[in-house]
């Protein structure tokens, strides 16, 4: 059994209550355990949670992040095709670049803002040239884009513009909920975020041409869950034909029922488990205002606050090892800020891609950014010992 100081305060923990096992009991009793009609009802319920058109599940964010540059390779509408450019943040996770590269897409590295920990978009628009096609834009530990310039850039320049939200449920800037600010956004339901449903993860999207295509992707790229008229490939009306007619290069990386179930269960404690999550960021900016030797992240609109990042500087700075190491024995759970820069990654060698010759702002981070979590209980104890902690090593 762990001691108490191993759990003071952990990166992560569960949102589940009787409801979500009581869920899954009914998927076991029900033994109807492959995707069915309870994945359809929480794809249908995300998607008004969030005022989109349409949902479609998938077994994980990074399946949502797979799919989604699919789709938007896939679709005739879109000049987006292999060799072209596609702009990225240099800090995210492995599965917003991998996508992209496996389509033949080159990766533009763009720097973040130091404050927001998103890409800078004075830096993103003066990367756009002449093969650039698309943004994938990152909200990143909770924290939106400014959606309002975002999307005016997309639109000045015809690009795709994609979300990876998978950090950032719940979040909005102005009247633009996360995730629904380009013509399609991507959300994780893995244990440590927002939501969970075991594994899971949702793209959505207003286009009912992409939903289709979403659609068959999932399933082996097959047309049987598709309607009888539809924009990938009509079926022929045969049915046994049809369950086995496969158009587009797909996958399967379908969710289980019993995702849903739990989906369906989360849904309805999504406010509050934002709220929770909002009311312990007040506590840990106010906490930290004070405390020179940590930059804390900006906020952009309404952050849903994923973690809280800190960013060592003056005499903090370059010391990342050692305050990882007493965070550890202080039983705080602590992590890089995603992937920091990615950059400096080896895994670059098997990635088409343009990196800046500088990129100061990811670089700090990959050296002297670390984050802490946040729950959607109060935590403000929590809060109180990260805080001793660091203020002892100033």
């Amino acid at each position: 059994m762990n001691s108490p100081v191993e759990s003071a305060f952990p990166l992560a923990t569960s949102s589940w209550d009787d409801a979500e096992y009581g869920a899954i009991q009914k998927v076991v009793t029900s033994g109807r355990f492959t995707m069915g009609p309870l994945v359809k009802q929480f794809e249908a319920g995300f998607a008004a949670q969030f005022g989109a058109e349409y949902g479609v599940m998938v077994n994980s964010g990074s399946s949502a992040n797979l799919l989604a540059v699919a789709a938007a390779v896939i679709d005739p509408r879109f000049d987006l095709n292999p060799g072209d450019e596609v702009l990225v943040p240099a800090v995210s996770w492995a599965t917003t670049y991998y996508p992209l590269s496996q389509y033949g897409l080159k990766l533009r590295f763009v720097d973040i803002d130091i404050d927001t920990l998103n890409m800078d978009l004075d830096l993103a628009e003066a990367a756009i040239g002449p093969k650039t096609k698309a943004i994938f834009a990152v909200n990143l530990l909770g924290n939106p884009n400014d959606f309002a310039r975002l999307a005016a850039l997309a639109k000045k320049h015809s690009l795709v513009l994609l979300e990876d939200n998978c950090e950032s449920l719940g979040a909005r800037d102005n009247d633009t909920w996360a995730g629904t600010a380009g013509l399609m956004g991507t959300f994780s339901a893995f244990f440590s975020h927002h939501i969970s449903t075991m594994e899971g993860g949702v793209i959505l999207t207003d286009d009912e041409q992409l939903y289709q295509e979403l659609i068959s992707l999932r399933a082996h790229g097959w047309t049987r869950e598709l309607p009888q008229k539809n924009f990938v490939h009509d079926k022929s009306g045969d049915k046994f034909d049809d369950l086995f007619r496969f158009v587009l290069p797909g996958y399967n990386v379908r969710p289980l029922e019993m995702s849903g179930a739990i989906g369906i269960e989360q849904l309805s404690k999504i406010p509050s488990l934002v709220e929770g999550r909002r009311k312990n960021a007040k506590y840990f900016q106010q906490k930290f205002a004070g405390l020179e030797t940590v930059r804390l992240q900006r906020e952009t609109g309404e952050s849903s606050w994923f973690g809280f990042s800190l960013v060592l500087e003056e005499s903090l700075a370059g010391r990342r090892g050692e305050v990882a190491k007493a965070l550890e024995a202080a039983g705080v759970e602590a992590r890089p800020i995603v992937a920091g820069n990615f950059a400096r990654n080896p895994v670059m060698s098997y990635l088409d891609a343009t990196v800046p010759d500088e990129l100061p702002a990811a670089d700090k981070i990959h050296v002297d950014g670390l984050f802490v979590g946040n729950h959607h209980y109060p935590v403000e104890s929590g809060i109180d010992h990260v805080f001793d902690v660091l203020s002892s090593l100033s």
